[in-house]
């Protein structure tokens, strides 16, 4: 592949002489091989010595086409690609998608369903920004905040890990709901874990806020106006760190964030600096936000009655094979660990009473014909879920900014067209602008702090 030209930029801006240095721009190729270049990026620099000229930045493939392979599947069926968009906070998208195909079908999930994806969706933008200030500050040669803050991700990632049985690729969000309630004393380990997560969080703070070389290598470094954040579409922290406080959750509530109390925060010049203090208190946010939902949230876990001799799953689908149907909807279901918080009590409080789109639960998909023929009708081929014909745009704050889909539905079980709004594709468009001018050194720090997430640029 051959490197762009840059024609505003002469390669040799001196004659060669006999005897006389000569000055010319270097062309210099960062990635994607390079460590800090992750996912496909290549960028091509004009140097002047270790200054930024200019450059051309490469996005890649990932050949995954996102997009084209959720109008090859049924509605129900695309959560298993939201999930790799970006996968350090899977959930955010798991729910976005979720909402628009609810949104086509103008069915709304219960009010303590909304609770929980207000929660994972917060859980999943602290795990998402601990993931960018770490290795952003490891990047730029601190290891010891990496440490901190991969230990802190971790107290959230076996929490995620509990709830969905996955710890990247979840697919926990449901059209019509959740996969599963939530397992009891499960709010209250995530209460404990955000109290770890502070701790850490204060250790970086201390380690980095006031640290002289990390001030050095970010402060008034990757600099960007609002303005011209604006005019590219930044969204999320990058366009925030300027100083304009654009934020789905207050500027159009959606779920339950309307009944949530939480601070914008914002920076002032758009630097590397501004981006760094602006996540971290949006983690503080977060957590804010976590606890009132944990306050508010309707209903608790429902376990099984231990009981009246309950059945477990597999005694239940033995019994169902053998024909034994009389009285399982009168018996108990023991769940088994994976499907946990999936029963018939725990299930219609976190999804919408809704047969054509909702699967029903495990007791009448094996305890009655109706249930099982709901169930068949969900699954089979042809069949599925089938929004009306029409079209819609959908949106949610992102950890890293707008994430929307558009979505047009021809009454079928699969999708006319899906299309992605990622908030790394706009931010990418605007990398050039912002490194230019800066040292070669600093295109490192300044990438970390947009945090590119490769599955959102190749859909």
């Amino acid at each position: 592949m051959n490197p762009p030209t840059f024609p505003s930029i002469p390669v040799e801006t001196t004659p060669s002489v006999p005897g006389t240095l000569t000055q010319r721009v270097m062309l210099l190729n960062m990635g994607p091989s390079h460590p800090a270049m992750h996912g496909v990026i290549r960028i091509v620099l004009a140097l002047d010595g270790e200054r930024v000229e200019d450059a051309d930045i490469e996005i890649g493939y990932l050949h995954r086409a996102f997009e084209k392979e959720c109008e090859v599947v049924g509605w129900g069926q695309a959560f298993p690609y939201t999930d790799r968009l970006n996968y350090v906070s899977p959930l955010i998208n798991n729910v976005c998608y979720a909402m628009g195909v609810e949104k086509l079908l103008d069915i709304h999930p219960t009010e303590r369903c909304a609770y929980i994806r207000v929660i994972i969706s917060e859980i999943s933008r602290i795990t998402d920004h601990l993931t960018c200030i770490a290795a952003c500050a490891m990047e730029m040669g601190a290891m010891t905040p990496f440490i901190y803050l991969m230990k802190a991700r971790e107290y959230l990632y076996e929490l995620v890990e509990e709830l969905t049985g996955a710890r990247l690729t979840v697919s926990y969000v449901r059209v019509g709901g959740v996969k599963a309630d939530l397992p009891a004393g499960w709010l209250e380990r995530l209460d404990k874990a955000l109290d770890l997560v502070a701790i850490e969080m204060e250790e970086v703070d201390r380690l980095l806020t006031r640290n002289r070389i990390f001030i050095d290598r970010t402060k008034n470094v990757g600099k960007v106006s609002s303005d011209v954040a604006w005019s590219l579409g930044f969204t999320g922290p990058v366009l925030r760190s300027t100083g304009r406080a654009r934020d789905l959750r207050k500027d159009e509530p959606y779920l339950v964030y309307d009944r949530l109390d939480f601070d914008v925060p914002v920076g002032t010049v758009g630097d590397n600096y501004d981006r760094y203090l602006v996540r971290m208190e949006e983690m503080r946010q977060s957590t804010r936000l976590i606890r009132q939902a944990i306050r508010q949230i309707p209903g608790g876990a429902v376990q099984v009655d231990a009981a009246g001799h309950p059945l477990t799953g597999a005694q239940m689908v033995d019994a169902a094979k053998m024909g034994m149907t009389a009285d399982l909807l009168l018996r108990t279901v023991r769940p088994d660990p994976t499907l946990e918080g999936t029963d018939k009590t725990s299930a219609h409080r976190v999804n919408a009473p809704d047969k054509t789109t909702v699967l029903p639960p495990k007791e009448d998909t094996y305890g009655n014909i109706e249930g099982l023929m709901n169930h068949f009708m969900l699954i089979m081929e042809g069949e599925g879920i089938k929004p009306p014909p029409g079209e819609i745009y959908i949106a949610n704050e992102a950890a890293n900014g707008e994430l929307g889909f558009y979505m047009v539905s021809d009454g079928s079980g699969r999708a006319y067209r899906v299309h992605c709004r990622p908030p790394c594709y706009y931010l990418m468009q605007g990398m050039d602008r912002m490194i230019k001018g800066d040292m070669i050194a600093d295109v490192i720090a300044t990438f970390g702090t947009i945090n590119m997430i490769a599955g959102e640029l190749d859909r």
